[in-house]
């Protein structure tokens, strides 16, 4: 019990410090500044090349997503994801210990061994495909998409939009993903931001006012003419859970056949069934899984 005692203590402490250095201090693997930058870039070229010219600058719900970026980029992990999954962790490490084992005897690839870009991509690979399984799963399991409504309550399209989720949603996907890191070793921090901000410029593009698809490449990269499908408050009649699940790659949808860009959606209407009822502020939007009772 000690241990875990210290473990909450320093996980908290270290995540605290950890965000200060981030806030006052700039370097090249800078998520705090690398947010706002990203953030800033992506906006700038919905104001160039906006696909809805209709659309405010400060969109809808605008300032909402903008708090849940940082809320839940930065103080969601002080107030509960470092300490759960520092403790999930060690709890594995543990179980795994009784029978003398490590999580390194586990691993069957090793990414050392492998020319740098090459182990990268392999990094990338597996972490999007485990996520793109992992979205599919908030859209089939009820349990799972009363959270993800959250996410779907967007009504107006944005690079913000992207981090509007619950915060139960990134405890889903970590505690799916560690397993399959777990696996592979020889990634470092380095490696870790390469991807994340990847996949954050891809995210946020997504989202974004823009009508692009990439030409060629829309068959490998998510881009925002079909994810916007995605979003559809109206589902495809041979689709009951959803269509387009791509995180950072549209690949895995058009390899699994769950692709669906019939014809330009720049106008259609975002959402899900009986969305009107869905709460529209912060508090109620978290809350709205824990009070939510199906009819």
């Amino acid at each position: 019990m000690d241990k875990y005692l210290q473990l909450f203590k320093d996980s908290y402490q270290g995540y605290f410090n950890y965000l200060l250095d981030e806030i006052t201090r700039f370097h090249w693997e800078n998520y705090f500044y690398g947010l706002i930058l990203v953030s800033l870039l992506v906006w700038g070229l919905e104001l160039l090349f906006p696909w809805r010219k209709n659309q405010d600058v400060f969109r809808k719900d605008f300032w909402l997503d903008t708090f849940y970026m940082f809320f839940n980029f930065f103080l969601l992990n002080l107030i509960v994801l470092i300490f759960l999954s520092n403790t999930a962790e060690a709890l594995f490490n543990d179980l795994l210990s009784i029978f003398n084992l490590k999580v390194s005897a586990f691993q069957i690839v090793d990414l050392n061994a492998l020319p740098y870009g090459l182990g990268l991509l392999v990094f990338f690979l597996i972490s999007d495909f485990v996520q793109w399984n992992t979205h599919r799963l908030l859209h089939r399991v009820p349990f799972l998409w009363n959270f993800h409504k959250v996410h779907h309550s967007v009504k107006q399209m944005g690079f913000a939009a992207h981090l509007r989720y619950h915060w139960m949603e990134p405890i889903v996907y970590k505690s799916i993903l560690y397993i399959p890191l777990a696996i592979i070793g020889g990634f470092t921090v380095s490696d870790v931001a390469i991807v994340h901000f990847f996949a954050l410029t891809v995210g946020h593009l997504n989202h974004a006012n823009l009508g692009w698809d990439y030409g060629i490449f829309k068959y490998i990269f998510n881009n925002p003419k079909m994810h916007i499908w995605h979003h559809a408050k109206v589902l495809p009649k041979h689709t009951k859970y959803g269509v387009n699940y791509g995180i950072s790659l549209s690949l895995w949808d058009y390899l699994f056949k769950t692709n669906h860009v019939p014809h330009n959606g720049r106008d259609i209407e975002l959402g899900f069934e009986n969305d009107e009822a869905f709460p529209k502020d912060f508090v109620s939007q978290e809350l709205y899984p824990l009070k939510f009772r199906k009819d």
